[in-house]
Parts: C-alpha cells; structure tokens; sequence
C-alpha cells in the first residue's frame, strides 16, 4: 500500500520577508506607516466627496468609489502581515486565508475596473465636453459602479472556489506576506492547478481589455488636449493623466506578471518585490495621483477644515 503526503489543510504559514526579528519589525514599521497613509488620504477623499456639494460630479463619484476599493484593498493584507511581523508567527487559518484570497481578488479585478470606467469619463470629458451630462448621467453611472462591485464578486468567488479544489501535498508554507493565488498553487498536487490557470487566462484577457480601453481612452485625450493653444491647459491635463498611466501600468503588469509566472521559475525575492507594487503601493499613491493633487480637491479640503475650526470656536465661545 502506497502512502501520499496529501494532507487536509488546517492552515499555513506565511514566511513574509524574512526570519530575522529585527527586519520583521522593521517591514512591520514600513507597512504600519504606508496603511495609515492610505486609510488617512482615502478616507479625508470618501468625507470630502460625500460632504462638499460642488463634488458631486460623475468623476468625484468614480474617485469616491476608488477610495473605497484602495482602503479595503491595503486592509485585506497589510494589517495580517503587520500583526504576523510584531507576534513573530506567521500561523493563517486555512478559513482566514480563504477569505483573503476572495476578497483580495475581488477587490483587485474591481480595482482594474474602477480605473477604466475612470479612463472613459476623463476621454468623454475632454473630447466630447458638450455631450458629457447625456452621456455620464446620473444613472448610468450608478449601472457602471454595480458592474465594477458585481464583477469584482464574481472574480474572487472564482478564485475562492479553485482555491478550494486544490489539494496540496507539499509543506504549507507560503512564501509571502499574504495568501496570494500563485503561491498556494506551488504547494498543490501536479495537476490540480489546472482550474487556476483557467480563471488566470480569462483575467487576463479581461485585463488585457480594460488596458487597451485605457490607453484608448488616454490616446483620444492627448490627441485633443495637444490641440489646445493654451500651453497651461495642456501642462494641467498631462500632469494628471500621465501618472495615471504610469500607476495603471505599474499595477497590471506586475500583477499579470506574478500571475502568470511559471511557478516553477519562481523567485521569491521577486515575487515579494512584484506583490508590493501590486498590494500596497496603489492604494497609498492613488489618492494622491487621482485626488489630492487636484485644486478643486485641495480647496474643498481647506474648505471643511476652516469651518471644522470656525464649529469648534463658535462651540468654545458657547461653553463659556
């Protein structure tokens, strides 16, 4: 009678960066500090464009639900890694690490949407700038929004349920700071990822998609923003959607990447370096790149902080 090593999975261990203490509460410090970035620059945009009357347009709108996605995005991961960092044990239930890998996809596919429903608004803004209330209604914008929510949904599902189809016959121990897809697949049995590279391949078509819609869209838009005379309007625009680009670039091609990697070329050192592009560095630069750097933004910041302060004193001179 022949014994397999396959083995029901009460849980892993996540080795993150390295074994060394002092480097686990160094990586610990450095997460600690780019998540409450994030939290902090998201969530002053979610008050902002919920409060401030004037931003209620269809990109504020669109920039909101960005906020949302980024600050759930970085609290699926980092927040586990930090707390793995500090207590020296990487120990994840099999069940947590399930839910990691579904909201963690989810979100992520959700994340390529959101930014080419973005790409569009801005292409129908500057190019067609008469047309812009028709076409980005009120309604419309709500249908594109629960398509980006619906459609990240069923993606982690996806993942969730492959997920669930491997067994695995190696040591689980993943080698990264968080239950990302291509890692748990190296522990699988020889054929048992099959299923996962499915679900990649169609990904990676839609994702493929939503690039050349973006570039498409950004195209149009340097197209149209070169014909303007004014040398202030052009530097403006090219300010903003060129770090757009670059940032929608950065974060499709490192996570297609590490996605469609062979797994048996895998390197961990890249692997690591590759998940960071992809988890924690779009959602602390997103607002600043999407938001922050906007006047209009600035100026309803300014805004709600001057009456936050005007409140406080007409509630001091109150007291007494």
């Amino acid at each position: 009678m022949v014994l397999t090593n396959r083995t029901k999975v009460s849980g892993f261990f996540l080795m993150g960066f390295s074994e060394n203490p002092h480097l686990q509460l160094l990586q610990a410090f450095l997460f600690l500090v780019m998540y409450l970035l994030a939290l902090t620059s998201n969530f002053i945009i979610i008050i902002i464009t919920t409060l401030d009357e004037q931003l209620q347009s269809p990109m504020y709108y669109f920039l909101k639900q960005l906020s949302i996605l980024d600050a759930s995005f970085i609290s699926v991961t980092v927040p586990q890694s930090i707390d793995n960092s500090l207590m020296g044990n990487g120990y994840i239930s099999y069940a947590q690490c399930l839910l990691q890998v579904f909201f963690f996809t989810s979100l992520g596919w959700a994340e390529v949407a959101i930014l080419t429903v973005m790409s569009y608004d801005r292409y129908v803004a500057i190019c067609f700038p008469l047309h812009y209330e028709l076409i980005m209604d009120p309604r419309k914008c709500r249908s594109a929004v629960t398509a980006v929510w619906v459609s990240g949904g069923i993606t982690g599902v996806l993942y969730m349920a492959v997920t669930l189809s491997l067994t695995f016959c190696k040591a689980k121990v993943i080698h990264q700071f968080f239950c990302d897809v291509p890692q748990i697949v190296k522990l699988s049995c020889s054929n048992d990822y099959l299923a996962v590279v499915g679900v990649d391949s169609l990904l990676t078509v839609a994702a493929l998609a939503c690039f050349i819609s973006i570039a498409f869209s950004y195209i149009h838009i340097f197209s149209t923003v070169l014909r303007i005379p004014s040398t202030e309007g052009r530097s403006k625009v090219f300010s903003t959607c060129l770090p757009h680009l670059c940032v929608v670039s950065i974060y499709l091609s490192t996570s297609l990447c590490a996605y469609l990697k062979p797994t048996s070329d895998s390197s961990t050192t890249l692997d690591l370096l590759l998940s960071i592009f992809y988890t924690v560095i779009p959602p602390t630069l997103n607002p600043v790149i999407y938001s922050l750097r906007n006047e209009t933004m600035k100026t309803a910041i300014q805004k709600l902080m001057l009456e936050r302060d005007f409140t406080e004193k007409k509630l001091v001179f109150q007291c007494h």
